[in-house]
């Protein structure tokens, strides 16, 4: 059992060494960042949120809705963000992406202790402009 032992502790501690050693362990400057996620990739996840919201709002999980409309808001706000002032896009993805940060700011308003039911009219608008927000971008909807 000594001699298991000792085999386990050495394996960790080269694990370990590994680690540190391939960067893994490093906060230093030779870390390698992840890259900037793309307008896709913040595409998707709004869209997923949104999906989840609406979902939860089936089950009457208030708490999620919120989370998950929370969520979409931040997304939305990073989309908009992300894209530059010369991109033609940004003036007609303005309009509903600002309206799903508006929309979610009524649910997080109503809060999490309403009627599920009460989350669901503000929700169902944010998911109508996030839709229209990927349309108006070329994005593709995750299926």
């Amino acid at each position: 059992m000594n001699n298991l032992q000792s085999h386990v502790g050495r394996l960790l501690v080269a694990a370990v060494v590994a680690t540190a050693c391939s960067g893994g362990l490093s906060a230093g400057p030779n870390r390698v960042q992840a890259a900037a996620p793309t307008l896709q990739d913040q595409g998707d996840a709004l869209m997923k949120n949104i999906e989840e919201m609406m979902g939860h709002g089936g089950m009457g999980d208030a708490k999620a809705i919120v989370h998950h409309c929370e969520a979409a808001a931040g997304y939305a706000e990073a989309i908009l963000s992300q894209l530059p002032d010369s991109d033609p896009r940004r003036s007609q993805a303005q309009a509903p992406l600002s309206e799903v940060v508006r929309q979610c700011k009524r649910v997080t308003a109503i809060g999490v202790h309403a009627d599920p039911g009460q989350l669901l009219n503000p929700a169902s608008k944010a998911k109508a402009a996030a839709r229209e927000s990927i349309k108006v971008l070329g994005l593709r909807l995750e299926n």
